[in-house]
């Protein structure tokens, strides 16, 4: 068998198939159902000039570390690591960086498959007409029947396992005959069909009140909130942290402009964001005002209701749903990457038997978060189940201690000669900034949105009943009026039943308590 340092895991053929696959590995769910949300809370468009500072101060010299890791290395990230530590002469310790990162790739990946399960069940939802004439509690009863109903979590299964397949077929053919085509045609495509919903949504919706949410000045909802909301966006939104910069930058073109690249990546994730918010909104809001929401509910629920209104509602809502499927199978091919090229670079297997054995595993780790929402919804460990436990663990310890250990290495352990010709040839500015922000900006900004985020999320889970020994003892609770369980409301005049839309806002139905919430994803790194 050959070594690993034997075992060549490919490249790319063209020079632009890096932007393409890295947009299509940055481009996920976030753009859809936190981003508009974001920026309609903190600020509009003074919330997207902070995240674009975030992104180029902090988070984009990251990335080109990451991707000039892979690079020069010619790896994976375990194997560049291992080169890299050999040449500082350092402690074989620091090989954790790379074993970190693929674990927390396989683990993103598992639950990534499952959002993308759902979107793929939307499309034919969408083109049978489900939501044609539903309200608002007969669409979020659509969504908990496919998620959170225990007696169908077997359908929720073969829509599991069917997106799943896809992405390992793509993955399966290759890097050249597999990645690199679908990148190229997927990612494009996928911005085609952005731009024709965002112009259809335009023409019917209420592209005005959208553009007062998400591109006007709103300083008054500004606030030291509004900059870490933008930081921690811009940190976990863009695939920091679980190597698949480093396998990308390891397929480069040797005449391919990464830093130019990455710049570019960065502008259109951000362009990305703004076409899909203004869409979204101009769609969502009710008499001009959008109530905030986010997660499940904006995309699951109140999207398809709105797109229901227009002509030919039923081709509309499969489109778009495609479009979000589209978008999370590129983010699940460049999350599995870095897993099947170590696997390769570890075993020396062949291609076709890495995907396949890697596709299990996370197949396997999937099932434990799809069953979290019904079979196992019960069985909480400090309130939480273990889709939520794999959410914090991977967002608010791995992948923050992954990037925090690649700023140290490679600002304190790795020679400033070696560090340069490893990034490549730059203007001093940027070397200089590159250089200050992995030794001291990125290690301290790191450490506070990994304590923020794990501590935000014990304190949201105490916040939904947990009785965990972090959270204070919740105060009793007054019992409920016999008569408030009733789902119709009765006029205190006459005692005849009213309809449910002229029934009082507090007394509308609710939605099915099995469905699935917002605070059922913490922050989502897809």
């Amino acid at each position: 068998m050959p070594t690993p340092y034997q075992t060549s895991i490919g490249s790319f053929t063209h020079k632009s198939t890096f932007f393409w696959a890295a947009v299509g590995a940055t481009v996920g769910l976030a753009n859809l159902w936190q981003f508009p949300y974001l920026a309609s809370l903190h600020g509009g468009g003074l919330f997207i000039l902070l995240y674009l500072a975030c992104l180029l101060l902090v988070t984009l010299p990251l990335m080109v570390t990451e991707a000039a890791i892979g690079r020069y290395a010619r790896h994976g990230i375990i194997l560049a690591m291992d080169g890299l530590i050999r040449s500082a002469k350092s402690s074989r310790a620091w090989m954790a960086v790379g074993r970190l990162s693929i674990l927390g790739a396989l683990l993103v990946l598992s639950f990534t498959a499952v959002f993308g399960a759902i979107a793929l069940a939307y499309v034919f939802f969408g083109a049978m007409g489900r939501f044609s004439g539903a309200g608002q509690a007969e669409a979020t009863e659509i969504l908990a029947g496919l998620v959170s109903d225990p007696r169908e979590f077997r359908v929720f299964m073969g829509w599991h396992a069917f997106f799943l397949a896809m992405v390992l077929w793509v993955s399966g053919q290759g890097v050249v005959g597999g990645l690199e085509r679908a990148f190229r045609i997927v990612v494009p495509g996928t911005l085609v069909l952005l731009l024709a919903l965002f112009g259809l949504t335009a023409w019917y919706g209420r592209i005005d009140g959208a553009v007062s949410q998400i591109l006007e000045m709103h300083p008054q909802d500004l606030s030291w909130a509004s900059l870490r909301a933008a930081l921690f966006h811009a940190f976990f939104t863009l695939g920091l942290g679980m190597g698949v910069w480093a396998v990308l930058g390891a397929y480069t073109t040797p005449d391919t402009q990464l830093k130019r690249s990455i710049l570019a990546v960065v502008l259109m994730d951000t362009l990305v964001a703004i076409l899909a918010g203004l869409m979204i909104f101009s769609m969502a809001m009710e008499g001009g005002v959008f109530d905030g929401e986010r997660g499940f509910s904006l995309l699951f629920v109140s999207l398809p209701l709105a797109l229901a209104e227009l002509p030919a509602s039923q081709f509309v809502i499969a489109t778009t749903f495609v479009m979000v499927v589209m978008i999370v199978w590129a983010t699940a091919l460049a999350l599995l990457e870095p897993v099947v090229g170590w696997f390769r670079e570890w075993t020396g297997a062949p291609r076709g038997l890495s995907v396949f054995l890697m596709g299990l595993v996370v197949w396997l780790a999937g099932l434990a978060s799809l069953l979290s929402f019904n079979v196992w919804a019960e069985y909480r460990v400090g309130g939480a189940t273990v889709f939520r436990w794999m959410e914090l663990v991977t967002g608010g310890l791995m992948i923050p201690l992954v990037a925090i250990l690649i700023a140290i290495f490679i600002g304190w352990c790795l020679t400033r000669n070696l560090s340069k010709t490893m990034v490549g040839a730059a203007p001093k500015l940027f070397s200089t900034i590159w250089f200050w922000v992995m030794r001291l900006v990125l290690p301290l900004v790191v450490v506070y949105i990994g304590i923020h985020y794990t501590a935000a999320s014990l304190v949201n889970l105490c916040d939904s009943g947990s009785e965990a020994f972090w959270c204070e003892p919740a105060p009793s609770r007054v019992l409920q009026e016999e008569g408030d369980a009733s789902s119709e409301a009765r006029d205190d005049e006459s005692g005849e039943l009213l309809p449910a839309d002229q029934a009082p806002a507090s007394e509308q139905p609710s939605p099915p308590e099995d469905a699935p919430k917002d605070d059922d994803i913490l922050y989502h790194s897809v």
